[in-house]
């Protein structure tokens, strides 16, 4: 499985579909891995190059202790495409992830060719909340921060109706390291990107579930509303992971914006 040595870290990644064609790299949530993506693999994977990887502090990736930040998240994601040879790419990141986008597309103009933000936001404070969750994970683990994150990324009918769909998910949350998560969690505590998204050029898209209660539509408009030009889909019976619980709908919304729909 490959790893590659990226900012004093071992960044774990897998590429698939078609070797010739254009790249697109895929960055995950807060508290999930590369898998999250799965849904999307079938469709995207017949028009793209797929990078994926999973981010400093989740999956097989290193997660070393103490505070990250936004921009050590974005040096990771350049210094893989780096490791790659990729000179320019679409972009999709759903929630943290879409705020590595954010500064990726802010810092590395010339690195992003078409930029997709999933259920994210510009800013999230207070702080406060951040050391809520930071403080229960450190003294309870993940077990003590899953149920809330289940009830916050997933309506209580998609649930019911593909419970298979969330247990996936709940593992990849419960085999997060604390210490990943808290290093995370203290980028996006940290993060404001409310001023600097107006300096984004690449067409941009964002997408955001109807009932997402986290990165909330009104979150999206206003980073629709900074980015010049930027579209907005919002998708119904979706909460947070809006990838998994409308696959259908995400991928026709994010293949028909990249013009490979």
């Amino acid at each position: 499985m490959p790893h590659a040595k990226i900012n004093g870290i071992d960044l774990y990644y897998e590429i698939s579909g078609r070797e010739d064609g254009p790249p697109i790299l895929f960055s995950n949530s807060l508290a999930s891995t590369l898998h999250m993506w799965d849904p999307q693999m079938p469709a995207f994977r017949k028009h793209y190059k797929v990078i994926r990887y999973d981010s400093r502090g989740h999956g097989k990736s290193s997660a070393p202790d103490g505070a990250y930040s936004i921009e050590t998240l974005v040096d990771d994601a350049i210094g893989l495409l780096d490791h790659l040879g990729i000179d320019k790419t679409d972009f999709c990141g759903l929630s943290k992830g879409g705020m590595v986008g954010q500064r990726l597309a802010t810092l590395h103009p010339d690195r992003v060719e078409r930029l997709v933000l999933c259920d994210t936001a510009c800013y999230m404070g207070p702080p406060e909340l951040w050391e809520g969750r930071i403080d229960t994970a450190a003294v309870d683990g993940m077990e003590g921060v899953v149920d809330a994150t289940i009830m916050r990324w997933f309506t209580e009918p998609f649930q019911k109706r593909d419970p298979d769909a969330v247990d996936k998910v709940r593992e990849m949350i419960l085999n997060t390291p604390v210490a990943g998560f808290v290093g995370c969690c203290r980028a996006i505590q940290a993060m404001d990107q409310r001023e600097t998204i107006q300096a984004i050029a690449a067409p941009t898209l964002v997408v955001v579930g109807a009932d997402d209660p986290g990165t909330t539509p009104d979150a999206a408009r206003e980073i629709q509303k900074r980015i010049e030009g930027a579209r907005l889909e919002i998708l119904p019976e979706a909460a947070h992971l809006a990838n998994i619980e409308q696959p259908k709908l995400f991928d026709e919304a994010v293949l028909g914006f990249l013009g490979k729909g």
